[in-house]
């Protein structure tokens, strides 16, 4: 459809939907489009088009999206005044760190201050994406960076240039491993003489645990400007805790979209299915890779001490299919169908003074995993199709093809239809687990 929206306004769109501007000028996060540029908007995903000068739109709608012409430019003006303090910085390079609650336009404004950035004056300009559970640069439960050459309306369209997968979507329970990922890859960019380097962070910023880790970041990353969301009094402990940091706040953009839990969980499926599309079964020796983050199933370890793998066997009445002696914990992995009787698991706890964990296989089908070459380099994500114990292989539904021998274990697990499930967890597996008996 064709539609006309005055200077002034601003005609909102929200995908899956494309627009053309045919006529006029607008601009989308500091992007002026010409009229040979198709801009796509991905679902779960809303764009501003503030018109300059009476312009008019070719406008794509899919099932579900639609657009609204607003009065004035939803864009607030502290962001102009933000991307002014930056350009001032006399730093190079500089880094500066974005924070602020989920759904406080983050994003939004990292693609606004690398579009002026690149609008106003031809600079080196690395983005680094720290928010593991809505991901732009590289696939959901990872942290990754790129360099941005030209404006952008959504930073997911770009491709990065390393990754690091972490395998949660939220950084509470793996803290030091995001902080420890982001100060790699900002040193990473460092040589290659960036003029700024723009950190995007995650949502979490509530609660004490949460402020130590941001407090912890940032002090890892150390930026030379923080740009601060403030919605009401929410981020004002942290905010507290960061006062020796130079800071700017910036206002969350009117007519904001709030997306739900299940919204932002459907953007990561979005993005599953992108990074794991063409994607084929493998079927790997264990002993040909290195597995990481493999607390729960033991892959790749084995109970070395033969006499006391047979006792544990007698105690359980049964051999499993693997048995793993851990430090705090033995791992019995069973068959989709066996039972263990839970006297028999209380005294191999008595007996090896661990506490036992006890898996059936088929629990690792749909695990998300990241794959890395022999250099550690990233590779990919794949999933975890199954194990074979006996054979000791393990298969895998992956778009990659390199040489793969580093494999990282996530807490994340998919179904057929590349939609989140419910993942098995430590807690679940405990000896008064009720699917054993």
């Amino acid at each position: 459809m064709n539609k006309t929206v005055q200077k002034g306004k601003t005609l909102l769109v929200d995908g899956p939907a494309s627009v053309t501007v045919t006529s006029g000028m607008v601009e989308i996060f500091g992007f002026v489009p010409s009229p040979t540029n198709k801009i796509v908007i991905r679902e779960g995903k809303r764009l501003p088009f503030a018109v300059q000068e009476n312009a008019t739109f070719d406008i794509s709608l899919a099932e579900k999206a639609g657009a609204e012409e607003v009065d004035g430019n939803t864009i607030p003006e502290s962001w102009a005044k933000a991307s002014e303090e930056l350009v001032s910085l006399q730093v190079k390079p500089a880094t500066v760190m974005v924070l602020g609650a989920v759904d406080s336009g983050k994003t939004s404004f990292c693609t606004y201050l690398v579009n002026r950035l690149l609008s106003n004056k031809k600079r080196k300009v690395a983005i680094l994406d720290g928010d593991l559970g809505q991901s732009d640069i590289g696939p959901p439960c990872t942290v990754a960076y790129t360099f941005v050459a030209k404006p952008v309306t959504d930073l997911f369209n770009l491709m990065a240039k390393n990754t690091v997968f972490i395998g949660a979507t939220s950084p509470n329970g793996a803290t030091q491993r995001v902080i420890e990922s982001l100060n790699t890859m900002k040193n990473e960019i460092l040589p290659s003489n960036p003029d700024i380097i723009v950190v995007n962070s995650d949502g979490w910023i509530e609660g004490e645990d949460a402020v130590s880790y941001k407090v912890r970041l940032v002090e890892t990353i150390s930026p030379d400007m923080i740009f601060c969301f403030q919605q009401k009094d929410e981020p004002a402990p942290l905010l507290n805790a960061l006062e020796k940091y130079r800071k700017v706040i910036v206002d969350s953009p009117s007519l904001i979209d709030q997306r739900s839990r299940e919204s932002r969980k459907n953007l990561r499926e979005l993005g599953y299915v992108k990074y794991l599309r063409n994607a084929r079964v493998l079927s790997l020796p264990l002993g040909w890779l290195k597995i990481e983050n493999d607390d729960l199933f033991g892959l790749g370890k084995t109970f070395t001490n033969v006499r006391e793998s047979r006792k544990i066997y007698d105690l359980l009445g049964m051999k499993p299919l693997h048995l793993v002696d851990q430090p705090d914990r033995v791992t019995v992995i069973i068959g989709r169908k066996r039972w263990i009787n839970g006297e028999n698991l209380r005294k191999v706890e008595e007996t090896t003074k661990k506490k036992v964990i006890v898996v059936r296989k088929g629990e690792e089908e749909g695990l998300l995993i990241g794959l890395y070459n022999a250099h550690r380099k990233f590779l990919g994500i794949g999933l975890v199709k199954e194990v074979e114990y006996l054979r000791k292989t393990i298969k895998i539904l992956t778009p990659v093809s390199g040489d793969i021998a580093i494999a990282v274990l996530g807490k994340v697990k998919l179904d057929k239809n590349m939609k989140e499930v419910p993942a098995l967890e430590e807690s679940q597996t405990d000896v008064g687990f009720s699917k054993l008996f």
